[in-house]
Parts: structure tokens; sequence; C-alpha cells
């Protein structure tokens, strides 16, 4: 690296915090000075391929000149106004594009500034629709174990408490009611029993629950795993039966992931609220927006306190939703069904060699997702450095060593990162 760089990856090291490290001794972070299509280029002149689509956001590639010409359009016109009492075409637009996609019925679109804040608002959502309808007593949430949704104190709450990351924090977030994590895996039988569990939690909490909250089909963060649509179709039939709302957080899944749309059309499942983030904007700009149906919106609106009370500063940040049509656009003129379901059956095809090593409890793929899960929890730092001299760059987590990537991977770069980790698996 030249002397400036140098200096500066000092400087971070011993002065800023980077996401689940530590600051008295923290991982190597590898500079980067340039992004384009699935490519990294690092400060020392490496390049990598990127396997990660920056945490699953950059479903289109790095600097797609569609995005990059929305956002400079955009700033040319303004780059923000308060949309409290406001409005502007940017947000209008991204709205029409996120009704027509969403699953029928949800049509009233509220934007927040990222996954976690989508789900503070769907929480926030659901507690307010049925003290509206007098009904203060549901106030309390359903979620699964194995479950992430994200790192604020509403969020945490319904996450897992004895797996997750936010065990540090258990006095302080209100207390949640899980279900064991799924069990049947896609692709499997469906097994009646795996639902027992939650059809009993229901009978019995039915009265104070606000809503049931869930990853459709792909638990993401807590655990990459890929359980059967059937359990979803069961978890909508116990909320109908018990009136308690349905919120799907689709941050992760959303916009194609799991190859489709939304995941829960695995199931062909409507949820009350939906939750999308990550890559909405293609990863260019941090958005995300919680969806919901009229009904559920005009029961707010006549509740005590008239309207939802939540307003982010940049709420409807005009280049987000600038950047985010034009992400839908590329997404709704692309081959992205088709691209991801070939990238399912190649990860599927080059993992398979990592269930030949000791090391390894398990593989899967999905979608655009591909997981190798060790028996042992991974060296990260060891790890992460054999990857990066493949080219590769990838950031395992636990006993999880997975890739994302863009749709727009070709054959040959993701062979590359299959391969690499294919060497980690075998030691």
């Amino acid at each position: 690296m030249t002397p400036e760089w140098t200096e500066a990856a000092a400087f971070d090291r011993l002065h800023l915090w980077h996401p689940y490290a530590s600051l008295t001794d923290p991982p190597p972070a590898y500079p980067v000075v340039a992004a384009e299509g699935v490519r990294l280029t690092l400060a020392d002149g490496r390049t990598v391929i990127d396997g990660m689509a920056s945490w699953w956001a950059v479903i289109h590639g790095y600097n797609h000149p569609a995005l990059n010409a929305a956002l400079t359009g955009q700033l040319r016109q303004f780059a923000h106004v308060m949309f409290g009492g406001l409005t502007h075409a940017a947000a209008i637009g991204l709205g029409r594009r996120l009704v027509r996609l969403a699953p029928d019925g949800l049509d009233r679109v509220f934007f927040a500034d990222s996954g976690s804040v989508a789900v503070e608002v769907a929480l926030k959502m659901a507690v307010q629709y049925w003290q509206a309808r007098g009904r203060s007593a549901k106030h309390r949430f359903l979620a699964l174990g194995g479950g992430y949704h994200g790192d604020t104190l509403g969020a945490m709450s319904v996450s897992d408490p004895a797996t997750g990351m936010h065990h540090l924090y258990a006095n302080m977030v209100p207390r949640q009611i899980f279900a064991p994590r799924p069990a049947c895996r896609f692709g499997e039988d469906w097994r009646p029993a795996d639902s027992g569990a939650l059809e009993a939690l229901f009978e019995r909490h039915h009265r104070e629950l606000a809503a049931l909250i869930l990853e459709p089909v792909v638990q993401g963060a807590g655990g990459m795993w890929f359980y059967h649509p059937e359990y979803l179709r069961v978890a909508r039939a116990l909320c109908d039966h018990y009136d308690v709302l349905l919120i799907a957080d689709e941050i992760a899944t959303g916009f194609g992931r799991s190859g489709r749309l939304w995941a829960c059309a695995h199931a062909d499942v409507r949820p009350d609220i939906l939750c999308a983030g990550k890559a909405l904007t293609g990863g260019t700009m941090s958005l995300a927006a919680t969806l919901t149906s009229g009904a559920l919106a005009e029961a707010i609106g006549q509740g005590g306190a008239g309207c939802l009370m939540h307003g982010p500063t940049f709420m409807a940040n005009p280049l987000a939703c600038a950047v985010a049509s034009a992400s839908l656009d590329v997404l709704a003129t692309s081959s992205w069904a088709s691209r991801v379901a070939a990238i399912e059956e190649q990860l599927g095809r080059e993992l398979a060699p990592c269930r030949e090593s000791a090391a390894v409890a398990d593989v899967r793929a999905l979608g655009a997702i591909g997981v190798v899960e060790m028996k042992r929890p991974i060296d990260t730092r060891r790890v992460t450095a054999q990857l990066i001299e493949a080219g590769v760059w990838l950031r395992p987590f636990g006993r999880l060593l997975y890739l994302m990537p863009p749709y727009v991977m070709g054959p040959d770069d993701l062979s590359r990162v299959t391969a690499a980790m294919v060497e980690v698996a075998r030691g």
C-alpha cells in the first residue's frame, strides 16, 4: 500500500469501529479503492470477487450505469427535503413501483432508513393497530428461534434470544415469545408435527399477541437456514384463526434472493405487513420500506394517536428513492430469475464436494445463497486471509462459510468463489 493508505489504515484500526468487531484487537479491514461489476479493488492493487454483494444488497453489481445516472440526475435537482409536510417525485415513483411489485393488497408504504428501522415500524404498526381496535392487551410478539431482525431494540427483542447476537442486552429489551426454529428443510417432505410447537404457542398466547414476525423460508444472519414453505402456510392459517397479524421480514430475501421475487411466494402467502430493504437500492444507498394494507393503515389512522408514531429525519430521501426506482427497473427488465436459478444449480453442484470433509456438518443452497456449515467455529481471521489470497471476498461468521453473490456474477467467477470455499472446507 502507499504511505498514505498505510497511515489511513492505522487510523482506521485505532479509531473506527467496524460491525461486530472489537477495537481492542480488531480483525483486519481491507481498504477498497474501487468497485466494478462483481470485483473490489484493494488499496494494495489486488482485486477480489465479491461473493457477499456487500451484505446481500448489490444485486446488479457495482458501479451500474443506470443506478449512477438516477443518483446524479436526482442530485442535480436536490439531495434531500424533509418528508414531513412535503413530498417529491422520487418517493412517489418508488411507491408506485413497490405497490405494483408487492403481494396483493399491500398498498400502503412507509419509507425508513434501514432494515432494522423497517422492522421497528412494523412492530409499531401492529401494536397501534390493536390499540385502535380497542385490544391493547395484544402487545407482544411471537418470533422464531434462529431468527434475526436487526440491531435496534425492538428488532433485537424478536431476534433469537439464546443463539443470536443480542443476549448481552437481554435485560433491556422487551421479553417476547419464541417458537422453535422450523426443523423441516426446504425440499424435504413436510412433517405436520413440525408446526406443533407453533400451534401450541398460538393457543396459549393469542390474546396477548399483536403479530407473528418471521423471515419467510430463509433465516439469514441467525443461521442461513432454509425451511419448508408449508410452515409458512401453517403460520398464515394460525394467524387468521387466532386473529394475529403476520409480519414478513423480507429484508434479506426480497427482490429475488431466494429464487422468487418475495420468499413468501414459495408458499403463496400474503403477510399483513412486509419489510423490505438491502437490495431495494441495488446496494447503492441505505433505504428500507414497510408495506401494509389499506385496512390496517386506516385502523391506525382512526386510533387515539391518529397517525403512525414514527418519522425518521431522512425518511424517503430523494437520492435513495431515485436510485431504488432505477434498481427496480433494472430488476424488472433483466432475466434475474433465470440467473438466480442458474446460480442455485451451480452452487449445489460445486459446493457438493464439501460434504466429503469430516469438518463439514452440512451444505445447502437455495436461490443465490450457498452455505457450508462447519462442525466447529471458523477461524475468521485466518480463513478471510486465505480467501483474499485466492482472490475472493467472503465474510464467514460462527460456523458458517457462505456466499450471496450479485445476480450478475458469471459462471467462471462463481466457480472461483466455490473453489475457494471447497479449499477452506477441506482444511
